[in-house]
């Protein structure tokens, strides 16, 4: 990962606020974990849809701005299958598809087993700006 990307992603003061690491990103894809702890929970003691829906979107976020180009999501949509109580999540973003100012991309969520938990469609929009 380039420095000036590593600054880009270690400045999102929110993701480093609810515990997500970047493990893994070169353009177009992205993998990024965040360990399960009680502030992740919701009233009814399973992980807050808000807490996964940041994960994904971080993965995103990474995968997308790691072409050097400022990319902003403009859409996203996600879906929840599975609640969970602890553990930990991984999110894995690739590129579907992308253009000149606008990419596509598919966010999956996983539990410690590999089990699906959560999915994200996301579309990004390309600034006229660099990331690096």
């Amino acid at each position: 990962m380039n420095n000036n990307l590593t600054k880009l992603m270690e400045n999102d003061r929110f993701a480093t606020f609810v515990g997500i690491d970047l493990l893994e990103v070169q353009p177009g894809y992205a993998v990024a974990k965040m360990d399960i702890t009680e502030k992740h929970l919701n009233g009814v003691d399973i992980i807050q849809g808000g807490a996964i829906f940041t994960l994904a979107d971080f993965a995103f976020a990474a995968a997308a701005n790691a072409y050097g180009q400022i990319t902003v999501a403009i859409n996203a949509n996600i879906s929840y299958f599975k609640a969970i109580k602890g553990g930990s999540l991984t999110a894995e973003a690739r590129e579907v598809s992308g253009s000149h100012k606008i990419a596509n991309y598919k966010v999956d969520v996983f539990n410690e087993h590999r089990d699906l938990i959560a999915q994200l469609t996301a579309t990004g929009y390309k600034k006229n700006e660099k990331a690096d």
